[in-house]
């Protein structure tokens, strides 16, 4: 079966891993009800730095009990197995992720977070992703759980692949998506890599 994809990049919260972050306490705590990093860049430098602090302890409380989706792991191990580069990218913050690893021992080939540049919806990390990895946008995978990622990987010209956290609903936007699915390991398939028999 020949491989479809150059290069996969996954998205962290609520993809790898189950939904750790609770948004509406966070923007409550804040006083925002934007999207959290959007309205933080409008604010003065005081009451960013209250927020940044505010947002790096849920963020560090969620990754210190983070628990990853059913075959996170092993998903993540056959796709770089199989020769094809994994990448994470995420709006969260490099001492989360780090946390995030180093509880899980998962291994990317390239982390893109909120500290090293634009952040989805922008496709720029996808751009600086893939020239990183010396890949075509187009030949690359994007997969995530929310609006933000398809959004991110289609205006980079990725193939684009939403995680359904609901088993039984999904979103108004989910016909966004060039693939859906409801588990990660339904995503191997699609990438034409076989999933090992453990037994």
């Amino acid at each position: 079966m020949a491989l479809n994809a150059s290069a996969v990049i996954f998205d962290m919260d609520g993809t790898l891993t189950r939904p750790m972050l609770d948004f509406d306490r966070i923007r409550e705590e804040i006083g925002v009800s934007a999207p959290i990093l959007e309205a933080m860049r409008a604010m003065s430098p005081a009451d960013r730095s209250r927020a940044d602090a505010i947002l790096e302890r849920h963020e560090a409380e969620a990754a210190d009990r983070s628990e990853l989706q059913p075959g996170a792991a092993e998903v993540v191990a056959a796709v770089r197995s199989s020769g094809i580069p994994a990448a994470l990218m995420t709006r969260n913050s490099r001492k989360s992720v780090e946390t995030l690893q180093t509880r899980h021992g998962l291994a990317f080939d390239m982390i893109w977070t909120r500290e090293d540049g634009a952040m989805k919806p922008s496709p720029e990390p996808v751009f600086s992703i893939c020239r990183t990895l010396e890949v075509e946008p187009r030949d690359t995978w994007t997969i995530g759980d929310y609006h933000y990622d398809i959004v991110c990987g289609a205006a980079a010209g990725a193939v684009t692949v939403l995680l359904l956290g609901n088993p039984t609903g999904s979103p108004a936007w989910a016909d966004e998506a060039d693939h859906v699915i409801r588990e990660l390991r339904e995503l191997l398939p699609l990438l034409g890599i076989e999933e090992k028999d453990e037994g």
